[in-house]
């Protein structure tokens, strides 16, 4: 026997969705009579319907993260989200890249040479002025 209809209007008249509403199995020939509202509203009364308790979220996966990154854990690269420290690569390959153009001003380099040792600073070939400086020296680039 379907007790869709009943479930339906129990629904209604608890105000909550079906998925909560709970029948008693014993009493499934007295709900299966039930066809109107008062009819549910008495088994209701009488106890062979009930609406089950609200399902909440639980935290408990949160406190165990929370614990876990207490420790220093979870703190991986899939983790992270955006740069961490993002001025520190700012700031280096600005001051390289300010040396580059004084020495191309002052003709210390050409052009070419200059295009060159920028894009090797762009793709982190230098950690700071005075490697870039030793790299010149090492590699002849200057004019004498």
């Amino acid at each position: 026997m379907s007790l869709k209809i009943q479930k339906r209007l129990a629904s209604d008249v608890l105000k909550i969705g079906e998925g909560r509403v709970w029948m008693d199995p014993e009493r499934f020939e007295d709900i299966g009579i039930a066809i109107t509202r008062d009819d549910i509203r008495a088994l209701i009364h009488d106890g062979a319907i009930k609406a089950r308790p609200e399902l909440g979220v639980s935290r408990g996966r949160w406190r165990h993260a929370h614990q876990q990154k207490r420790k220093g854990l979870r703190k991986g690269p899939g983790t992270r989200k955006g740069p961490v420290i993002g001025d520190e690569w700012i700031d280096r390959i600005r001051s390289i890249r300010d040396l580059l153009r004084l020495l191309r001003r002052r003709k210390i380099i050409t052009p070419t040479v200059y295009r060159a040792l920028y894009l090797k600073a762009k793709g982190g070939a230098f950690h700071d002025k005075r490697q870039l400086k030793a790299y010149i020296e090492e590699h002849n680039l200057a004019r004498r």
